[in-house]
């Protein structure tokens, strides 16, 4: 079964969301649950232009992809990314009239997920202790630089912020070298993968005793946690090196490597995976060197060993020598350029990379996004429905969620409510 050929709803149908989250990390959390079947309704602050994502360059425009807006119905590849499956309100929740608007919805909502810096929901008066007053089923998530409880300062956390303060700079790239920031926002986007699995935990409590609670993410602790997840002062103090490049002597034969027309990449620390890349290379002969005939001289000998490789493919074909290791049954693989990932057979088959479609001018060539990288055997997971415009959905969700009528919807837009 696909992906999208599923007739039973995603496991989440059924459950509302209230989004109140901006940029990359709260909205990739909720954009993880709208594929899993929730209804997601962010709320967006009209006087700021909405999510920040909005506004980031490039846009989507009649004319195809564009530095700058064009058009009013352009809209930035950020968002079509993020707002996938969500309907959009606005709301200035700084006006209380707002904030009345905003505890209805919280009463008809079993979610909520936040990244305010710690204390702004607080402010608002839109915490978890007061939307808990008119809702106690509700599961309150938040996604923070450094936790509810703050720090010092501003406490206001940026991707390369955390990259940074979570020692994960200094885990990739030679000895020696500068810090080295991962190109992919691995802060923002480990953070909101820990919300959704806290979130999923919660709903489960909620709906089995009634009582909802908060859930407090911080992308430090998040990501910091994965570094934990290696034993790297352990491994200094026997000798290895804290960073090694391109290659894991520990695990030799283990790295990436270049041919003569591209680069490789080899996973082989076991005995049997190692006897194979020598077999490969054509040196049967040093299966039972010394250097080389157990784990432990491996590791002893990896320089040597990795030397070996280097050379040996460096005047072959990227084609040669992965058909070699083939044949040798060494897990390797080609290391490819993101535009050739994302087009892989494989994962646009399973749904984990899906088209981007803009709501008037339609699918981009080219232009791919995130699918959810799970596939049910009964439940569908579905990011078909293009992100929306900022407040495309208020009028609907206040009549027909909330049933306030025209009048009333008037009246806020007079007070500036929405």
């Amino acid at each position: 079964m696909t992906p999208t050929s599923s007739p039973t709803p995603g496991p989440l149908h059924g459950k509302t969301v209230l989004d109140l989250t901006t940029a990359l990390a709260g909205p990739y959390a909720t954009l993880l649950l709208a594929s899993l079947g929730a209804r997601v309704i962010k709320i967006e602050n009209p006087e700021r232009g909405g999510d920040s994502s909005r506004n980031n360059s490039p846009y989507v425009t009649a004319d195809g992809l564009q530095l700058r807006r064009t058009g009013p119905d352009d809209m930035s590849v950020s968002m079509m990314a993020r707002g996938r499956g969500k309907e959009s309100i606005t709301l200035n929740l700084k006006k209380p009239e707002s904030r009345e608007v905003f505890f209805d919805l919280a009463r008809h909502a079993d979610i909520i997920v936040e990244n305010y810096s710690a204390g702004v929901t607080r402010r608002l008066g839109i915490d978890f202790a007061a939307v808990q007053q008119v809702n106690r089923r509700i599961v309150y998530t938040s996604i923070s630089g450094f936790g509810a409880q703050g720090v010092p300062g501003d406490g206001k956390a940026m991707d390369t912020i955390i990259q940074a303060l979570s020692g994960v700079m200094m885990t990739a790239g030679e000895p020696g070298d500068a810090p080295v920031r991962f190109g992919l926002p691995i802060g923002d986007l480990v953070a909101p993968l820990f919300a959704v699995i806290g979130t999923l935990g919660a709903v489960m409590h909620a709906d089995a005793t009634g009582e909802g609670q908060h859930v407090d993410v911080s992308m430090l602790g998040s990501l910091t946690s994965l570094v934990a997840c290696e034993p790297f002062d352990a491994l200094e103090s026997v000798g290895f090196p804290l960073r090694t490049g391109s290659v894991v002597p520990r695990l030799a034969p283990f790295g990436t490597f270049q041919t003569a027309d591209g680069w490789f990449a080899i996973c082989a620390p076991t005995d049997s995976f190692a006897e194979g890349t020598l077999a490969a290379m054509g040196r049967p002969d040093l299966i039972k060197d010394p250097r080389f005939a157990n784990r432990d001289a491996r590791v002893a000998h990896a320089d040597e060993l990795h030397a070996l490789i280097a050379e040996w493919a460096r005047t072959r074909s990227s084609a040669e020598v992965l058909s070699a290791f083939e044949h040798h049954g060494v897990p390797a693989a080609p290391v490819r350029d993101t535009a050739t990932a994302v087009r892989d057979d494989v994962v646009t088959s399973r749904g984990e990379v899906v088209p981007l479609v803009h709501p008037r001018f339609g699918h981009l060539d080219g232009l791919y996004g995130s699918g959810l990288p799970v596939v049910f055997s009964r439940s569908s997971a579905d990011l078909s429905k293009p992100a929306p415009a900022l407040g495309e959905h208020t009028e609907q969700v206040l009549h027909e969620l909330l049933g306030y009528d025209d009048e009333r919807v008037s009246a806020l837009r007079d007070a500036g409510a929405l």
